[in-house]
């Protein structure tokens, strides 16, 4: 009889300057995961660290707890605290990393990964505004800046601020299945699952008061996913003519209203495949996709695996 399977450790590298939100963010969504991982927060010397705010943050751990560490989650902080070069302590630091650990960047710390070279020849995301800057500087480094976090294998990279909480939930629901990470959103009171990418926060226009929003369209949507939804059908729904409601759509969600009911379907999709044994045409057919081929496509276009690999994958974390 086997025992109690141990935690996994992360290290969490409070950088100087970092910021006081994003440092929080591991121990709070992966501390609420049932004791599935040991969450340590370290320094590059062991000392307290300054904040970008009127604080400082004392640690009980220096560097040497990424020695064995199974993730190591390093922290954003403001662009004017990014060195141009790493500083020797941080270079070191890093270098304790294992080859196997996974590493995982909040917002700006990304271009610490990069200044390191953990990121060339990787997909990457940032802070969409920083995303300029960073292409300047990290040509080799694949950035995406309108996604909310990017998942390249051993590295994993979120842009900013609350897509530090999407990261670690992405993180227990690859670990875990999506029954422990909606748990987890629901200990914390955050929603368990994002739609669309940074697009929805960059600055634009204030919509004109009184303007007609498609949240509730989109709940509609939701409970009628195994219908052939058109974006007739949609508008028609709120209210709106095609145009209009195609443009708001994208305005709120930063998706057209197309690829965001594809996201859902394969969101209910995966959450089958996940905590079910139904065959995959019949998850098809709940979801909305013509048929059991079509899931196929879109789901190897989304994450690069099969139904019955994403399967097997959840049923050993179950």
């Amino acid at each position: 009889m086997s025992g109690k399977q141990e935690p996994e450790r992360v290290a969490v590298l409070a950088l100087d300057g970092v910021y006081p939100f994003e440092l929080g963010i591991p121990s709070r969504i992966l501390g609420a995961a049932d004791g599935r991982y040991e969450v340590l927060t370290c320094t590059v010397d062991g000392r307290p660290v300054r904040t970008n705010a009127d604080f400082t943050i004392g640690v009980a751990h220096g560097p040497e707890i990424l020695d064995t560490a199974d993730t190591v989650v390093v922290t954003s902080m403001p662009p004017d605290y990014i060195p141009p070069r790493l500083p020797d302590e941080v270079t070191a630091a890093l270098a304790r990393i294992r080859p196997d650990a996974r590493i995982v960047s909040i917002c700006t710390a990304a271009f610490i990964l990069a200044e390191a070279g953990l990121l060339d020849g990787r997909k990457a995301t940032t802070h969409w505004q920083a995303a300029d800057e960073f292409r300047c500087r990290y040509p080799k480094v694949e950035l995406d800046p309108d996604v909310l976090f990017v998942d390249d294998g051993r590295i994993l990279t979120s842009a900013g601020a609350a897509s530090g909480v999407d990261i670690c939930l992405h993180i227990v629901r690859t670990d875990h299945g999506s029954d422990l990470a909606n748990t987890v959103a629901r200990r914390c009171v955050v929603p368990p699952f994002r739609d669309g990418g940074q697009a929805q926060y960059i600055e634009q226009p204030v919509p004109v008061s009184g303007a007609a929003s498609t949240a509730a369209t989109r709940d509609w949507a939701l409970e009628r996913l195994d219908e052939p939804l058109t974006l007739s059908d949609l508008a028609g729904h709120a209210r709106m003519s095609l145009r209009t409601f195609a443009r708001r759509f994208n305005d709120e969600v930063g998706l057209s209203p197309g690829r965001w009911l594809i996201q859902q379907r394969l969101a209910r999709a995966r959450h089958l495949l996940e905590s079910s044994d139904l065959p995959v045409d019949r998850i098809a057919a709940e979801v909305g996709f013509a048929t059991g081929a079509s899931l196929r496509q879109h789901l190897q276009a989304a994450i690069g695996v099969s139904p019955q690999a994403y399967r097997r994958t959840f049923q050993k974390a179950r």
